[in-house]
């Protein structure tokens, strides 16, 4: 799901969402993620919410702290994804192409893991 450059991530949250939420255990997000609709609708697939409750939260909800701490990988390959000037800064035209660029990288960056020298 590609969304603009300017958008907030959320939005394009509830569309990600329904095509993985039949294969996921537990969905690993930042405290932005903290909406109630948001923690409705990962409660209706049956997924655990590992979201930590934004600081001026009424009610805080509770995430387990030790999931919580594998996101620093998610994070880590974003990093490294935005090492590629192509994919920090968007400069491809079309939809396909930027995503094909950023499936091309993804694959280079996961070689060295599955294949020894």
């Amino acid at each position: 799901m590609l969304t603009p450059g300017q958008a907030h991530d959320v939005q394009g949250f509830g569309p990600l969402f329904r095509m993985i939420a039949d294969r996921v255990h537990a969905l690993l997000a930042d405290r932005g993620y903290d909406a109630d609709a948001i923690r409705a609708e990962i409660a209706i697939a049956g997924t655990q919410a590992v979201i930590p409750a934004k600081k001026g939260r009424r009610t805080p909800a509770l995430h387990d702290r030790r999931k919580y701490r594998l996101r620093n990988q998610i994070e880590r390959l974003f990093n490294k994804l935005k090492n590629w000037r192509r994919v920090a800064t968007r400069y491809d035209k079309s939809k396909s192409s930027y995503l094909g660029f950023v499936s091309l990288a993804s694959a280079l960056l996961w070689l060295p893991f599955v294949h020894e020298t």
